[in-house]
């Protein structure tokens, strides 16, 4: 850690924008220990570029004197640095005490917030229970949830092990959650749901629980304590450690609001918020997911708490595919054809998703070095290892075809 006289970037998340007629790069913390988007013409971008923990602000001036002839003065650098150490953007004592205020008022909550109600999904119950139901009667939707009797909905269940269902924003990704979510209506009576979510922040282990009840705009989804503590038992790894990790990330979150909107009145049920980063760093070191002995024991913990308990169990990965154009690092704004092309490339990669083929599917990520971003990596390869190896069937396929910064999804269901 730094202070202010040598200071540091945090890992946040940078991307393109246009502000004032002029190409800018915006920063913003995946985290959610700051709400605050800092938008940085090119100078700002190349002095806050200094900001490494390595450079002094001296050493910072002289690099911009040699850089551009100019520099700002010694104040002047002084007071951006203050700027973005209040702003919650470096890594500082400072920012040290938000954290841990953060964490700790997330600790003592009874409940995990619904932290994306109002932005992502509705924030209030009609109208989020409006949103989801034309999740299936849109013109994309598989049909409306009340649709099938529930005898109608027994008499037709095959049994429904695995879903993978998104985790883009409702208004984005609507129709691919109704083509998801049917199968839970038409095919699953679970009475536990293990939810295994992508952590878009990453954190220090591989697996995060928390026993939280997610809250929802329609009421709180409990978590399955007993459950939970049969896994810990097996897991031989502190599950709860991370746990700081669930308050602001969205991939469990939506998936809960999900199944209550869809179960909630119908019959009980509870959850296990599992959320996973492990595999982006195994093909950034070239290695195999393995490696990190926490994995494979994790896996086998659950699939043996799984075959043991008396729950019927059914597991949801919520995630999504490639992030693809300038917004997130490619040199050039997506076209029709690069996104076929990019198409290509998913649907290659979904071959082995939907053969229950977890090593195969961690070879096709890994062939190309994950050049499109796949942010859903760790919960599908967890899914996948999860299976007995029964395929499943692709639902839908989607993107968001957005020039600046496209997003592929999808749904897959397994029996």
């Amino acid at each position: 850690m730094t202070g202010s006289a040598n200071p540091r970037l945090r890992a946040l998340e940078a991307f393109p924008v246009q502000h004032e007629g002029q190409q800018c790069i915006a920063l913003r913390d995946p985290a959610g220990f700051t709400d605050q988007i800092a938008v940085l013409p090119p100078l700002l971008l190349d002095l806050v570029s200094l900001f490494d923990g390595e450079h002094s602000i001296a050493q910072i001036q002289d690099v911009m004197r040699r850089r551009h002839g100019e520099a700002p003065s010694a104040d002047q650098i002084a007071a951006v640095v203050e700027r973005f150490d209040r702003a919650g953007f470096l890594d500082s004592e400072r920012f040290a005490a938000r954290r841990l205020a953060l964490e700790d008022e997330f600790r003592r909550s009874p409940v995990r917030p619904a932290s994306h109600a109002g932005g992502a999904y509705a924030g209030e119950p009609a109208e989020l229970t409006a949103q989801i139901d034309a999740f299936f009667t849109g013109p994309d939707g598989p049909d409306h949830p009340e649709s099938a009797s529930a005898a109608a909905r027994v008499s037709r269940s095959s049994g429904l092990s695995a879903l993978i269902a998104p985790h883009i924003d409702f208004h984005r990704g609507g129709s691919t959650y109704g083509w998801a979510y049917k199968e839970i209506l038409d095919r699953s009576d679970a009475d536990l749901y293990v939810i295994l979510g992508t952590c878009h922040a990453g954190m220090a282990d591989p697996f995060s629980v928390t026993l939280k009840p997610y809250d929802t705009p329609l009421g709180p989804v409990p978590v399955d304590r007993e459950f939970y503590e049969a896994l810990a038992g097996r897991a031989g790894q502190d599950l709860l450690a991370s746990e700081p990790a669930h308050r602001r990330e969205h991939s469990i979150e939506f998936q809960t609001v999900m199944l209550q909107r869809l179960l909630g009145r119908r019959r009980p049920f509870t959850i296990l918020p599992v959320l996973a980063s492990y595999l982006h760093e195994a093909i950034w070191r070239r290695g195999r997911p393995e490696d990190d002995a926490r994995v494979p024991r994790f896996v086998e913990a659950l699939r043996d708490t799984i075959a043991s308990s008396s729950r019927r169990v059914c597991l949801i990965a919520g995630v999504d595919l490639a992030h693809v154009g300038p917004r997130f690092g490619d040199a050039t704004p997506n076209t029709a054809d690069s996104l076929a092309v990019v198409e290509a490339a998913d649907r290659r990669m979904l071959e082995p998703v939907v053969a229950a083929d977890a090593g195969g599917f961690f070879a096709s990520v890994a062939a190309d070095g994950d050049a499109r971003r796949i942010c859903g990596l760790s919960p599908i390869y967890t899914l996948l290892r999860l299976l007995p190896g029964s395929p499943g069937r692709l639902l839908r396929y989607t993107q968001w075809p957005d020039p600046e910064g496209a997003v592929t999804f999808c749904a897959v269901s397994y029996p």
